[in-house]
Parts: C-alpha cells; structure tokens; sequence
C-alpha cells in the first residue's frame, strides 16, 4: 500500500474559526491565516516514512521518547527544546503539560493495546509550545504536535486539555494503520477515531469508567464568559456549545442529520460526531472501562488489515462488528456493537 502524506490535523474546526474571523475576531483572522499557511507547506513535505522524512522514527528503541520544545511565539519548528524523556520538570506548566499528555497517549497505547507509540515500533514523540502570538489551535503535522497558547478572549492554552493532545496524537496512530483519508466520510472517521482515542487517553488516565466520563473533547478550552462545555460531546453531537460568537454546534448525531457540504474537506468535522456517538453508546452499553471492550474493537477495526483507507461509515461499522466476533465471538459484544451502529442509523449485521 502506498505511504499516505500525513495532512494537517488541527483540533479547532476551520469552519468556527472562519465564523470568528468573519466577525473581525483578531485571533481567528490570525490563526486563520496561520493555518492556510501551515497547510501549504505540509503539503510540499515528503510523506512519513519517505526518504528525507523524520529522521527520529530510525533512532526508536525501548521506551518512546518525549522532547518538548518551546517556540518562542515564533511561527516556526520546532522551537528551543526545553524538556527531555526522563528530564525533571519546568518552570513552564505548557511544557509539563505537553509532557505528561504525550505519556498519557502512551502509556494507553503500550498498557492497554500493547503498542509502542503512535506507529507500534516505538516512534519518538516530539511537541512545540508557545506556537505563533495568540495562536487559537493545535495540531498534528504528520510529525510532531504543536499549541497555541489561545488568544484568552475565545480560547484557552491548548496544553491544558488532555483528550486534545490525545486526539491529535491519534490522527498519528490512523496515519500509521488505516491512513484514512482526510475528506468525506473517511475523513470524518478519522476525525472521530481521533476523538475516541482522545477521550479513552483521558479517562484512562483519571481511571474513569464509561458511565462516569464526560465524553467532552476540550473541556475547559474556552475562556470564560463563552457559552460553551467544549469543542464536541461524543454523548450528544450538537450540543458543545451556542454562543453568538461561535454559533452553535452543528454535529449531527445519526445519519438523518448528516451534513452534505464542500467545507470542512467534506464535513469531516462535522458528521464525526456519528461515529463518535456510536462508540459512546457501546462503551456505557457494555459497561466498565470504555479502552477495555469498545475500546479494544475499534482499535482492532483501524490496526486490521480490511480497513482501506477510502472506508466510510458502514465499511467502519463493519469492521467493527467483525472486530468484535473475532476477539469476543458471537453472542452480547457483538449484538452490543451492532445495536449501537442501529442507533445513529447505520444497520450492519
């Protein structure tokens, strides 16, 4: 199969900060511009894993490593390296943070799934603080993870939220198993495996059980005084936030609602919220912690080799079921699988 390039994944969806900039919203119009940027150049980089790519993927062995750099509110990468695997912590609470939210992704990925790194043979990970001047977002180049500091008027330090430097570090993990294609449906997927991996970081890490987690992806970003819990709710796609500034959330939940649209690369921010609602209703159906069932099939779905990286909603859907009969045979987990898929309108069986 070919090596896919890595697009640009960022957390803030580019039709909120096209909303922002659209009501003169400095922040969004710098970002915005930031971002278009960024997208360009990634754009002319040789793909992951091609001759002149990172070179750090060779160097792995043993325990992945962590560097966390500082940029200096430079628009540039990767910044001055202030904090090394095994180094004591800063002074600078972004650069802990960035720190301990990558060993979260990690530790889930090795501890629960058995996988070392992002890329199962031990990928160094590398991230850059303190992006750009009030730099409203965060995102996964197909290299390194890189935040914003927010612009304190709509949104906050992009380290603070762990289910975001999840989500970012699992665009990495599609990009080395499916390579899912970032537009349409399998974009969106993309999206939401990303949102789940995410929030599976978090609450294993707080050893939360299903029942008890919020489901929120970027709880706590917002500054205060916006009307918002989050950027989305796996637990009831549409419902983050409805503010006069960033209007509100347009996910749908089920297929009845989904979006046809040329923005978004096709909506992929948007109608991920279906898949991400499915997962949901599985992990509280089948009760305990969500990595350790759901969680479980829907990593076997994107590790397994029938996954192509044009899949959308229903080839996921299947994957899934046929996921979980082989790790959990026929009976309740499968029957709990397809149920859940039913439920956003996508029958499979």
């Amino acid at each position: 199969m070919t090596q896919l390039t890595a697009p640009l994944c960022s957390i803030v969806p580019p039709y909120l900060l096209d909303r922002l900039a659209d009501l003169g919203d400095e922040g969004a119009l710098r970002s915005r511009a930031v971002d278009a940027a960024l997208r360009t150049a990634r754009a002319a980089l040789p793909p992951p894993g091609a001759p002149g790519a990172t070179a750090g993927a060779a160097e792995a062995s043993g325990r992945p490593g962590r560097t966390i750099a500082d940029a200096g509110h430079a628009e540039r990468l990767p910044g001055h390296t202030v904090r090394t695997e095994g180094g004591p912590p800063t002074a600078d609470p972004a650069v802990n943070r960035a720190y301990e939210g990558l060993g979260a992704t990690l530790a889930l990925l090795l501890e629960v799934y058995g996988r070392r790194s992002v890329d199962g043979a031990g990928l160094p990970l590398h991230a850059t603080v303190h992006y750009g001047t009030g730099y409203d977002n965060a995102f996964w180049d197909g290299r390194r993870m890189v935040f914003g500091d927010g612009d304190g008027t709509v949104f906050g330090d992009f380290t603070g939220c762990p289910d975001v430097i999840g989500h970012e570090l699992a665009h990495g993990l599609v990009q080395y198993s499916a390579r899912l294609a970032y537009h349409g449906q399998s974009g969106a997927l993309n999206e939401s495996v990303a949102d789940v991996f995410g929030t599976l970081a978090k609450q294993y890490a707080l050893g939360q059980q299903a029942a008890d987690a919020d489901w929120l992806i970027g709880a706590g970003l917002f500054a205060p005084g916006v009307r918002a819990v989050a950027l989305r709710s796996l637990k009831a796609p549409g419902t983050a936030y409805d503010d006069p500034r960033l209007g509100r959330d347009p996910q749908p939940g089920s297929m009845d609602g989904y979006v046809e649209t040329a923005e978004d690369q096709g909506g992929v921010h948007i109608n991920s919220g279906i898949p991400n609602r499915a997962f949901q209703l599985l992990a509280v159906d089948l009760g305990g912690a969500a990595w350790e069932r759901a969680g479980r099939i829907w990593y076997d779905a994107l590790t397994g080799p029938e996954l192509r990286p044009d899949a959308g909603f229903a080839d996921f859907a299947r994957a899934t079921l046929a996921a979980a009969r082989a790790r959990f045979g026929e009976g309740p987990v499968p029957e709990a699988v397809a149920g859940a898929w039913k439920r956003v309108g996508l029958p499979v069986g």
